[in-house]
């Protein structure tokens, strides 16, 4: 299959979650702002995306958003303010950056990468996935002899799962864009992440899979998890009666 290569344009972060599994962690610092392995996780996401290139950077805020605005000086990331961050889910932070959208990746802050995965340029768009050994609840991905995802499912056995940045063609964030306009303010639209609104519509929005081992790619689900990662959260855990 011959794929013509396109310029990134920039990188839409996601921060403006409350991250209710990070409780009481998450009630003094937002997810994304945590030190991890010796580095805050946005941080080291942004320097990953100004190494591959990425020079416009724009990250989306909510929850104690004026945590991230050293950011905007320290960076010259560009911040944006999703005000319905707590009453509807991450969809409402792509509508807020709708405009920007075009050749971009879209990133979750919470999100740490053992070795940059970006790049200036792609021949395809992309949802980034590990390998589940076994039993999983994740978004399972099927997909063509192409690589491009045919289906997916929430939960399955031995697949490859999503997890990680997603980069999105022009055609793409076109396209999601406009069904965005058409469905955002329907009651069903509130609760669902913006994958649930792709599943709904595979159809019309294409991409593909790119796959990476799993210890390239890390997402912390919960404080037991992020203690294993980082032992230096042990003894917090700890504090709070709970163990990994």
């Amino acid at each position: 299959m011959k794929n013509s290569i396109f310029a990134v344009d920039n990188a839409i972060i996601l921060a403006a979650g409350f991250a209710s599994r990070f409780v009481p962690l998450s009630l003094e610092t937002p997810k994304g702002l945590l030190r991890v392995r010796g580095e805050i996780l946005i941080e080291r996401q942004i320097r990953q995306l100004k190494e591959a290139g990425i020079s416009e950077i724009i990250v989306v805020t909510g929850y104690k958003q004026e945590s991230f605005q050293y950011l905007a000086e320290k960076f010259g990331v560009k911040l944006i303010y999703n005000e319905d961050f707590s009453t509807r889910n991450n969809h409402s932070s792509l509508w807020v950056a709708r405009n920007f959208l075009g050749n971009s990746y879209i990133c979750s802050s919470d999100n740490y990468f053992s070795e940059n995965v970006f790049s200036k340029t792609s021949a395809l768009p992309y949802y980034a996935a590990v390998y589940a050994d076994g039993q999983t609840d994740e978004y399972c991905l099927t997909t063509d002899q192409n690589d491009k995802i045919t289906d997916v499912v929430i939960g399955g056995c031995n697949a490859w799962y999503m997890l990680g940045h997603v980069l999105w063609d022009d055609t793409f964030s076109k396209r999601f864009v406009t069904i965005l306009e058409n469905e955002y303010n329907l009651p069903a639209t509130t609760d669902k992440l913006w994958e649930r609104i792709y599943m709904e519509h595979l159809d019309e929005l294409t991409l593909y899979i790119k796959k990476y081992s799993s210890d390239v790619v890390h997402e912390f689900d919960s404080l037991d998890e992020l203690c294993l990662f980082d032992s230096s959260y042990i003894e917090y855990r700890d504090s709070l009666n709970g163990d990994c």
